[in-house]
């Protein structure tokens, strides 16, 4: 868990025409991630 106003750790993540997203080619530049956690779950 991170605290408000924490740098977030570097990460990779595909995205969704299958290259790869880093934080560090976006440095510079705002970055808002969203997910659901619970999207694959039952429930």
């Amino acid at each position: 868990m991170l605290d408000a106003g924490t740098d977030a750790p570097e990460f990779s993540l595909p995205d969704q025409h299958g290259g790869t997203v880093r934080l560090q080619d976006l440095r510079g530049r705002w970055v808002l991630l969203w997910w659901y956690p619970k999207a694959a779950t039952p429930g």
